[in-house]
């Protein structure tokens, strides 16, 4: 009697990958001391603690030279959105404003919680230049959009795949760093992102890991699993690093929520390219929790991937 084959188990889209291997990974964060926090709030949340003050970069010598590099923003040079990478140029019509523009520039990026955003400076494989948008989830771990650190489809040679390095800038003001800046090749994505041919949105989302704890000095945003009538019911916010104002300037607008599914939250909040990878989040309590991931626009309405269980396994695992 033949045997039968047993049908293959589909992957979870939610499978995490990385561009490191798991002993490299270790390495360069053999220094940092793991974290976890319990959850908060009821719905699966995680607190956002707010650390007053620079501190010292932990575990990093620095010599002045390196320093003065880490606080010296990037030239004035108009780099474009990192999602023009996998997508290609948005049409002639500013899409994701809606309307008249209701964004406002946040000018006091040095306070919390403006600096537990991050500008992003983000090298391609191919040594091309973008920007982005990152927030902080815990003292070493930034989160943002798959396509982000693993761009998809570009047709260029060389482009496709896990970007080289990102240099982190928390509460950048323009050619100002008030926390200084971070390099990082450590990134994560999620199978549903990086192995569908052209990157499935309803898992567009990724990591940051930094080698350093500059998360104790910015603080960091909480994250939790809501359900479809407490994320419609909310007033969503969002703040970044639009490519369409002065560079490394950051801008702020929020609305409620408009609709919701099982993979993604839609909202009338005005964003543009380059705020790809910011936090959706809701106030509550007078803390900051994220509901989702920014990453497209659209004529109506922009789009965030929704945290739900396996976006919010995946957050604890990364910041630990």
């Amino acid at each position: 009697m033949s045997a039968t084959a047993q049908p293959r188990k589909a992957q979870d889209p939610h499978t995490p990958v990385a561009n490191l291997p798991p002993e490299d990974a270790a390495a360069k964060d053999r220094k940092l001391k793991p974290v976890s926090e319990p959850g908060s709030e009821g719905a699966k949340g995680t607190p956002n603690p707010v650390h007053e003050g620079v501190e010292e970069v932990k575990g990093h010598k620095k010599s002045a030279g390196q320093l003065s590099e880490m606080f010296r923003a990037p030239e004035n040079v108009e780099l474009r959105d990192i999602g023009e990478a996998s997508f290609g140029p948005p049409p002639p019509v500013a899409e994701t404003v809606h309307g008249p523009d209701n964004r406002v520039q946040i000018t006091n990026t040095s306070v919390y919680p403006w600096r537990a955003h991050a500008s992003l400076q983000i090298t391609a494989a191919d040594n091309s230049q973008w920007i982005g948008t990152a927030w902080f989830i815990g003292p070493h771990t930034l989160m943002t959009a798959g396509h982000v650190v693993f761009i998809k489809g570009s047709g260029v040679p060389g482009r496709d795949g896990w970007v080289k390095n990102i240099r982190v800038m928390p509460g950048r003001n323009a050619a100002s760093l008030p926390y200084g800046s971070v390099t990082s090749t450590n990134f994560h994505s999620v199978t549903g992102w990086t192995t569908s041919p052209s990157g499935d949105e309803n898992f567009d989302y990724g990591a940051i890991i930094i080698p350093t704890n500059l998360g104790n000095t910015v603080g960091w945003f909480g994250f939790g699993v809501y359900s479809d009538a407490d994320i419609v019911a909310s007033v969503g916010n969002i703040s970044g690093y639009p490519g369409d104002k002065p560079a490394g300037t950051q801008w702020y607008d929020s609305h409620k929520i408009a609709s919701v599914n099982s993979r993604k939250i839609y909202y009338d909040i005005d964003t543009f390219g380059g705020q790809s990878g910011s936090a959706l989040y809701r106030i509550t309590n007078g803390g900051r929790f994220a509901m989702g991931v920014h990453a497209y626009g659209g004529a109506v309405t922009n789009s965030a991937t929704r945290i739900v269980q396996g976006v919010y396994n995946n957050m604890i695992a990364w910041k630990a």
